[in-house]
């Protein structure tokens, strides 16, 4: 038993003083926040902490105007214009509908019983709109998991409702892998047999082989702490990456399979510079390299590899991430935490501080 306490007490020790470790091995010196010789964020240009966006991992200036009109007038057909005019194979469409169910889901959450009266307006007015059937399959999976304790009753008969307005989405629309990559995280939940969850895979794959958000949700459930391994999570990962057709940030996907099984206190020293972190990001870095400007998942993987290259204290790298993404963080690895803001500030703040010690400076840093 005194060997079990002291083991738990090096751990919450390792806890504690790790990121002071972090700090201190660049050379940073701690100093008082607007003394003469404390590094300034604000300095890059870069967006005041409270001014963060918390909705999108990047840019999307017509789907944040059309939910300021739905928010603001209650009226969900710009919604329904919007998603009928988004490509359904590509990458935005999926990042659309997760946004205008999150809206609706945060509404209900602060206002209860009438916040997100839109969606419902939108499903009862025209039950024949996929995009509305989407969101709606969207909208239910993300108050499971938002209202309820993954495995209770409740939360089971919310999946087993998305599930089922997953179905009536796919019939809408055939060749639409959005309401097959929703049920994705539907399976995670109720947790479907390996050959269920393979043949709801090949669906998707059917449709939209080179996706990346539908790669992200199958990876979850492939995960040790889902329904996998760690080796399956890992296998899954770099087979996507190794078929990845050019251009792709499939290849970027091994490094969402590390982060997912990091472990919750690390007393590996070198662990961010192992062999197995070091491929990963490497792989992340070239994807993003060859990925197109535009590409809608682009920003995700900008935000993930800011997390390693900060750990990894390769300042400079991680700063040339920083000033593509800087502005939103409704990405991984930040909304993993309840105030993603403020994590990523803190991440920010590092990537500034040891890019500074290491004679940095704004002028220096290309935009």
């Amino acid at each position: 038993m005194e060997i079990l306490w002291f083991l738990i007490a090096m751990c919450m020790l390792a806890a504690i003083i790790g990121p002071f470790i972090l700090r201190r091995r660049a050379g940073i010196r701690q100093v008082a926040p607007g003394a003469p010789d404390a590094a300034d964020p604000a300095a890059y240009g870069f967006i005041r902490q409270e001014q963060l966006d918390l909705r999108l991992p990047g840019p999307d200036q017509d789907l944040l105007d059309v939910l300021d009109v739905v928010q603001r007038t209650q009226d969900w057909r710009a919604a329904s214009q919007l998603l009928a005019g988004t490509p359904k194979e590509g990458e935005e469409r999926w990042q659309r509908v997760q946004a205008f169910a999150g809206a609706a889901s945060l509404e209900l959450q602060q206002q209860p019983g009438t916040g997100g009266a839109w969606l419902r307006t939108w499903r009862a007015e025209s039950p024949k709109d996929a995009g509305g059937a989407a969101v709606h399959a969207e909208f239910l999976v993300q108050q499971a998991w938002r209202s309820s304790a993954a495995g209770a009753d409740d939360f089971r008969i919310i999946l087993e409702e998305a599930r089922t307005v997953c179905g009536e989405a796919a019939l809408l629309a055939p060749g639409d892998p959005v309401p097959y990559i929703v049920e994705l995280a539907v399976a995670r939940g109720l947790g479907y047999p390996h050959e269920q969850f393979d043949q709801l895979w090949a669906k998707v794959i059917d449709r939209a082989p080179a996706h990346m958000g539908a790669h992200l949700a199958a990876l979850h459930y492939w995960c040790e702490k889902w329904h996998g391994s760690r080796e399956e999570a890992d296998h899954f990962a770099t087979t996507a990456a190794a078929r990845a057709p050019q251009g792709s940030l499939l290849a970027a996907l091994p490094l969402f399979a590390v982060f997912e099984h990091l472990p919750e206190v690390n007393l590996v020293t070198g662990f961010y510079e192992s062999a197995v972190v070091t491929k990963a990001v490497e792989g992340a870095l070239f994807a993003v390299h060859a990925a197109r400007p535009d590409d809608p998942m682009l920003a995700h993987v900008r935000h993930l590899l800011v997390f390693f290259l900060v750990r990894m204290e390769r300042w400079t790298e991680a700063m040339h991430q920083l000033v593509r993404v800087d502005g939103h963080v409704g990405a991984l690895p930040w909304t993993h935490g309840g105030d993603p803001a403020a994590e990523y500030a803190v991440y920010r703040a590092l990537a500034v501080a040891g890019y500074e010690a290491n004679g940095g400076s704004p002028a220096t840093l290309p935009h």
